[in-house]
């Protein structure tokens, strides 16, 4: 049977011509780039070349800094925890600013510096799902507001913050800002000159690159203590052995999702087969879409089915080679309800059947057509059959 995946916010396959410049650095281009014999030396200049497509794929100056690190986790942390270092514990600056929409990776963290004394703001979402700049206006205290952390698009619905407006109100009050652009990158342009963002995090998996190895980009100027001491690598804000293969297959992957050739066929196909499924979606009787499409990063549609159970679904989507994932992180009220559709004040009976579909450069028009063909099938066939499914009630 032909398996067919549509699970890209989660981890994206490697990209084959990203494998293939990795292959040499697993076998025999194994040298420490930070070794002066010619092992190390042969691979320097791959390195340099890798951090150079990574400047270039955000539109950062020569003067700011990349630190290649293991993912996006350790770029947030690196960032959240080195402003309670640098500012919560020794300047009057004691506020975060934060959404009730972020990953975990980043409001675990934050919830761990709340612990320590922070005082933290987490944002509301508008009834279209977005953080607004008027809530951020209202929250930010001038001279007190260290930083504020907002994702650039959602990993669930794939809507887009308006980023370089919630960026430019943190700087026009002595904040920091922060974002983690982990959804964001190969499916719109991502550019910190345009957005002026201070710290932004990146996973080369997100973007068919290999796991285990992200980037935290830091602007000009800027410091923050690092999260790992040790050696002197990344001119000792990052210490610990350069993950070369990863490093040079992230910097080509980096370069490949960002050009404008792949921005515009992410923005015109990848659009086009996402909206073709979501139409018949939306057809289904009681069935929502969360979100506005020209909001929502140009791969991901976040939908409910009412009835119906979204583990359920994805049981019998997988039964038909279909890989999608559940919205909701629980399917039983007994459990907590997903953080994402709580802020969204999504009705918890829609919350728990949410099943996201987020597509990628890679699936073709005859795989789309297939899953609509299963989409229709399964939710008449498990309609049939649940215990609580009153049509239009």
């Amino acid at each position: 049977m032909e398996r067919i995946y549509l699970d890209n916010n989660a981890t994206t396959m490697i990209d084959p011509e990203v494998f293939k410049v990795m292959e040499p650095f697993l076998k025999d281009k194994f040298g420490n780039p930070n070794s002066l014999h010619s092992f190390g030396t042969e691979v320097h200049k791959d390195m340099i070349k890798a951090l150079d497509q990574l400047y270039a794929g955000i539109n950062a100056s020569d003067e700011s800094d990349i630190i290649i690190n293991s993912c996006a986790t350790e770029g947030n942390n690196t960032v959240l925890k080195g402003i309670y270092f640098d500012f919560i514990q020794n300047s009057d600056k004691k506020h975060i600013i934060t959404s009730q929409i972020e990953h975990p990776a980043v409001s675990h963290t934050i919830n761990f510096l709340e612990s320590l004394g922070t005082k933290v703001t987490r944002l509301p979402v508008s009834p279209e799902g977005l953080i607004t700049p008027d809530s951020l206006k209202e929250a930010i205290i001038k001279d007190e507001t260290a930083l504020v952390s907002i994702m650039w698009a959602n990993n669930e619905t794939g809507l887009i913050n308006p980023v370089k407006e919630l960026a430019k109100i943190a700087h026009e009050n002595g904040a920091l800002f922060h974002t983690d652009a982990v959804q964001a990158i190969g499916k719109v342009k991502v550019d910190v000159q345009d957005t002026e963002v201070d710290f932004l995090t990146f996973s080369a998996h997100k973007f068919h690159g290999p796991k285990g190895v992200g980037g935290l980009y830091i602007r000009e100027n800027l410091e923050l203590t690092p999260l790992f001491h040790g050696g002197e690598q990344m001119a000792g804000k990052r210490a610990g052995t350069v993950n070369v293969p990863g490093m040079v297959a992230m910097g080509y992957a980096m370069e490949l999702a960002t050009s404008t050739e792949a921005l515009e066929y992410e923005n015109k196909f990848v659009r086009s087969l996402r909206d073709r499924l979501e139409d018949v979606i939306n057809s289904l009787d009681d069935t929502i879409v969360i979100g506005d499409r020209n909001y929502r990063t140009p791969n991901t549609i976040l939908a409910s089915f009412k009835g119906i159970e979204g583990e359920s679904f994805l049981w019998d989507l997988n039964q038909n080679g279909i890989a999608a994932s559940t919205g909701s992180a629980c399917s039983s009220e007994d459990l907590e309800a997903d953080p994402t559709f709580v802020a969204m004040s999504i009705d918890a009976d829609l919350a728990h059947t949410g099943v996201r579909f987020s597509l990628s450069r890679f699936n073709t028009e005859d795989e789309i057509d297939r899953v609509i063909e299963v989409v229709k099938k399964s939710v008449k066939r498990l309609r049939e059959i649940s215990s609580t499914y009153v049509k239009g009630e």
